[in-house]
């Protein structure tokens, strides 16, 4: 028999986030694509961006039909959140600029890869890359190397430079709640063991 589950966060009912979800306004719109395996992860933090953005959308699969129409909505011009040796900087918009639709793969790298390999639109567009040298509070994972960041922190660290000095660290309220709780759940000398 299954636990019950919030309906919006998805969490367990005993553990919901939800009075730890923010609702922040950003110019910036957030389109997160979500790998299909990643949406049951007990750590979604994709969902925890979508809903603590008003202006984000969420959208799960593999290879996304409506791409044309997701990727173009009057007013912002889109980038992909990705890594590339051509890969543009973030820097703050000035005020005649038209905002960014933030394209975001949520899913491990090779899967975020297989995104782009299957959505040639996707892999088309410009990319934008965040400054070096961010840290991870996900401390509950081996990250594939330094700058490797939860897709809510990366999101968090991309609006930080594209809106400053507007914060939007309100968003990393219940992701840190989540990693606190799986290290309780797991008990120190567990998490010592294998994180420590």
């Amino acid at each position: 028999m299954s636990r019950p589950q919030c309906s919006r966060c998805l969490r367990p009912a005993t553990h919901c986030l939800c009075a730890l979800i923010p609702s922040l306004d950003s110019r910036t719109r957030v389109l997160l694509l979500q790998h299909p395996s990643e949406v049951n992860h007990a750590l979604n933090t994709a969902r925890l961006a979508a809903l603590g953005l008003n202006n984000a959308q969420l959208v799960v699969g593999e290879v996304f039909d409506d791409l044309p129409s997701l990727l173009n909505p009057p007013g912002y011009q889109a980038r992909l959140l990705f890594p590339a040796d051509d890969a543009q900087p973030l820097q703050a918009y000035g005020p005649s600029d038209e905002p960014l639709l933030l394209v975001v793969p949520d899913g491990t790298w090779r899967k975020a890869r297989k995104l782009l390999h299957l959505n040639p639109l996707l892999a088309a567009l410009p990319r934008v890359t965040l400054a070096a040298g961010a840290v991870s509070r996900y401390r509950l994972r081996k990250a594939p190397g330094p700058g490797a960041l939860s897709t809510v922190e990366a999101i968090v660290q991309a609006l930080q430079v594209l809106e400053a000095p507007t914060s939007f660290e309100l968003l990393l309220k219940p992701f840190d709640a989540l990693i606190e709780g799986q290290i309780a759940a797991m008990g120190p000398a567990v998490f010592d063991k294998n994180h420590g």
